[in-house]
């Protein structure tokens, strides 16, 4: 046990440095990017708007609003997202901060500069961000190899963690599976082989006994939370005694970080309903020539303390489409979907008339998506526990729409937006509504539930051949 938990301390700082190499290149990265935009400031607008030592202030006020962002925005995880959704991470973020930046140079110099230099620097920055991410990318997979696992499931149904983490191959390597009904004993023995280990749905106090072993020894563990896992994590620390207190409240958002969403919500929703009109505009002429229905699909939604609203969208199925099937799920391929309705779906642009709900205050920019009560009720009697969702107002975006997919089980649903609640902040919210416009270009978020469907075939093969090696 003694070498192979010394193996296991010289990987583990090996993989500490992850961290700080990857802080490294994030630094490097707004550096360049940084001196990108002083050379356009330079060359682009001059400097006789910005005199002494001033402009190096400047300077720095627009690499720390660019880390900053970047940062929060996800798109410096090299190694670890697509190299797609990190470029069009950092094309967003760079475009949101030169946008900021040009009208900030605009009030400094009391003029309307010219657009052109801020153009060119942000189409300079894109091509310098892309090379960036392809080498920094390159080298963290040549640095770290995937780690080998050992899954640890208690339920069936925990096996389906290995199909959707088979398909990142390049960083998760499941070498191996076992029940949690082997016993304590039996998976202590299995774990020295590996280098982590991932508890799926594994009995609480088996679950307590392995992270107590894994934590002695250094092991690398990945838990998938139960839901009172992600109710502490949301929890009050109480230190007016010598004995520890977690304080759980439960009440979803205080009074005050609901006005202040409120607000933000109001101020963006109207700007960008006036920005967006034209689009909205020209969506609804071609809905109305395609088939002469209405424009708009309007449902009733739940959305906080279970309060029911009409939500609306633009109608992308044939009329009454759910008249003869009921109230069911859109499938891959669903003949009920339209011509326009297969452009707009993709990238979520049927959902854009829900702007005025949230205008209205049915809905809120962010938050867990709203459902219809009849299958809320559906999903409450398996999960009483579903109706946590309704402690905050329904969201067009979410945690769940953005870490999940169209498929993602209600459940795990579940999990998300209950991760959402307990860790809110206005600065998550702009998170998420960045977040956002990445998923827009994914097509994993959108996989119906003929994917899900797969993976469970695919889980019960892997099983299949547990039971015959067995």
């Amino acid at each position: 046990m003694c070498k192979q938990t010394m193996r296991k301390l010289s990987r583990g700082a090996y993989e500490d440095m992850k961290g700080f190499v990857r802080v490294a290149e994030t630094l490097l990265e707004v550096i360049l990017l940084t001196l990108a935009y002083y050379f356009a400031w330079k060359f682009g607008y001059g400097l006789e708007y910005f005199v002494y030592k001033g402009k190096y202030v400047l300077m720095g006020i627009y690499g720390v609003l660019l880390y900053a962002l970047l940062l929060n925005s996800e798109c410096t995880m090299f190694g670890q997202l697509h190299r797609l959704d990190l470029v069009i991470g950092q094309v967003v973020s760079l475009c949101l901060v030169n946008f900021i930046t040009y009208w900030q140079l605009c009030l400094i110099g009391n003029a309307l500069l010219p657009p052109s230099p801020m153009l060119t620097l942000t189409a300079v920055q894109i091509v310098i961000a892309v090379i960036l991410i392809f080498v920094y990318t390159s080298l963290y997979h040549r640095l770290y190899a995937p780690h080998d696992m050992l899954l640890i499931y208690g339920h069936r149904r925990g096996v389906e963690l290995k199909v959707k983490m088979d398909t990142r191959k390049d960083k998760y390597n499941i070498s191996a599976l076992i029940s949690s009904d082997e016993g304590l004993d039996a998976i202590v023995k299995e774990i020295p082989k590996y280098d982590a280990v991932i508890l799926n749905d594994v009995p609480a106090q088996l679950r307590n006994d392995l992270l107590k072993y894994c934590y002695r020894y250094r092991v690398r563990t990945y838990v998938s939370p139960k839901l009172t896992d992600i109710m502490l994590r949301g929890a009050r620390n109480i230190t007016l005694f010598d004995t520890p207190l977690l304080l759980v409240k439960g009440t979803g958002l205080t009074p005050a970080e609901r006005v202040c969403k409120r607000a933000m919500d109001i101020v963006i929703s109207a700007i960008v309903l006036l920005i967006l009109s034209p689009l909205m505009l020209l969506i609804a002429a071609a809905i109305k020539l395609e088939d002469g229905g209405s424009v708009f699909f309007r449902q009733k939604r739940l959305t906080r303390n279970g309060v029911e609203f009409d939500i609306l969208k633009f109608r992308s199925m044939i009329v009454d489409a759910e008249k003869y099937e009921g109230p069911v799920l859109a499938t891959d391929n669903d003949p009920r979907i339209t011509k326009v309705g297969k452009i707009i779906r993709p990238f979520r642009l049927d959902e854009l008339p829900q702007l005025i709900n949230i205008l209205k205050g049915d809905m809120s920019i962010v938050g867990p998506r709203p459902e219809r009560k009849v299958i809320a009720d559906e999903y409450c009697k398996d999960i009483p526990e579903f109706a946590y969702r309704l402690k905050v107002r329904g969201g067009l975006t979410g945690y769940a729409q953005i870490y999940g997919k169209y498929n993602t089980s209600p459940y795990d649903k579940l999990r998300l937006d209950l991760m959402y609640i307990e860790n809110y902040s206005l600065l998550l919210d702009v998170k998420l509504m960045i977040l956002t416009i990445r998923i827009l270009f994914s097509k994993e978020s959108t996989e119906g539930i003929d994917k899900a469907k797969e993976n469970q075939e695919k889980a019960d093969e892997i099983l299949k051949e547990m039971d015959r090696d067995d």
